[in-house]
């Protein structure tokens, strides 16, 4: 059974009166029959927690700086009305005692802990956004991750891997833009996509009549799960990996590229969609920036003169960990250069930075 977890904060302009504010609430969790149990606070303001029927429990703190924040728990299941009216209740008597020294009131809705859906996931940049997730359609362990697709109202369906949100079928926009948004010509060219599991790069490039195109996807639990809760996304090309302009294989793509290396295989167009740039700016301590470069080197060696390639960067806000990316692309075993584009992905809620880079 969930909990739901209620907050309301009073941020006043000074400390307030605690013995007069306790008194005047004390009314209120008598008639909720709330058991009160004051707190030594080690000199830093009034701490209670209360007990009241239904396993509610609640926490009052009055901080010395002038803070006052009240957290109240319940059981899922718990009478609605009757949280409501305890919180306007002591919403609006605070603001008695408390008039002309309130500067801010926020009341946030309950944050719902140890639901079956999991409802909470961070941004790249650690903000916690509450999706409208209401069903697990999929859920795996492969050998390399762990595999969600989560069902919300308003993007459809959503691929997680390793608790990252990674695209939704409301996500058009990032699949066009780490192909070039609307830019490049792909009629009789060959194309590799690295990653690109969900099968949303491989279904938009396939409408374009390449010659060719080899996607090379490591977990076929990824491709297993999307072929059939991504149907938005992927339409049918996963139904088959082989199709008239188009092969999966399913294997680890460094040796791949090592390979099409070897034979002096070249592609037009280069599309990684392994992994977003890692957040760490310290490649020294971090693997994934070691990835980052052997996939770049690998793949800047199989893309022909006047080829491209593609990739995802991260959220806007890590200019940091951007800034070491482009760092990185100029340490490469062959001159480059690159550009940017900036994109709102509707499931991120947040927008994503996407490079576009070539020989020099």
């Amino acid at each position: 059974m969930a909990v739901l977890h209620y907050t309301l904060d009073f941020k006043l302009r000074a400390p307030a009166d605690v013995s007069a504010t306790v008194h005047g609430l004390q009314s209120i969790f008598q008639e909720q029959e709330m058991t009160e149990n004051v707190h030594d606070s080690d000199g830093h303001g009034y701490l209670a927690t209360f007990v009241g029927k239904n396993g509610r429990f609640a926490i009052l703190r009055m901080h010395s700086h002038g803070l006052v924040t009240f957290d109240l728990q319940c059981l899922e299941g718990d009478d609605v009305a009757q949280v409501d009216n305890l919180l306007n209740a002591l919403e609006k008597k605070l603001k008695a005692l408390l008039d002309g020294n309130i500067q801010r009131i926020k009341r946030l809705p309950a944050l719902i802990r140890g639901s079956d859906v999991d409802r909470y996931w961070p941004t790249a940049d650690g903000r916690l956004m509450e999706y409208d997730i209401d069903e697990v359609v999929y859920e795996k362990d492969s050998a390399y991750q762990n595999i969600k697709i989560l069902h919300s109202r308003q993007f459809g369906n959503i691929l997680i891997l390793n608790g990252d949100v990674n695209l939704a079928e409301s996500d058009l926009p990032y699949t066009q833009a780490i192909m070039g948004s609307g830019k490049e010509h792909y009629a009789g060219k060959e194309v590799l996509i690295l990653g690109g599991g969900d099968g949303g790069i491989l279904h938009e490039a396939v409408k374009l009549k390449p010659k060719m195109i080899t996607m090379v996807e490591i977990d076929e639990l990824v491709i297993d799960g999307c072929r059939k809760h991504m149907r938005t996304t992927c339409g049918n090309v996963l139904d088959n990996l082989k199709g008239d302009c188009y092969e999966v294989l399913v294997q680890d793509c460094v040796p791949v590229l090592k390979k099409f290396a070897e034979q002096g295989r070249t592609f037009d167009y280069v599309i990684n969609d392994l992994t977003a740039v890692p957040i760490s700016t310290a490649p020294e301590e971090d693997s994934t920036w070691e990835f980052l470069r052997l996939i770049l080197d690998l793949s800047i060696r199989v893309l022909r003169p006047g080829g491209k390639y593609f990739t995802q960067g991260n959220c806007v806000n890590l200019t940091d960990a951007l800034s070491e990316y482009e760092k990185l692309l100029g340490r490469l075993s062959c001159k480059v250069d690159f550009s940017k584009e900036v994109v709102c992905v509707p499931s991120y809620m947040e927008l994503w930075v996407f490079y576009t880079i070539w020989k020099k």
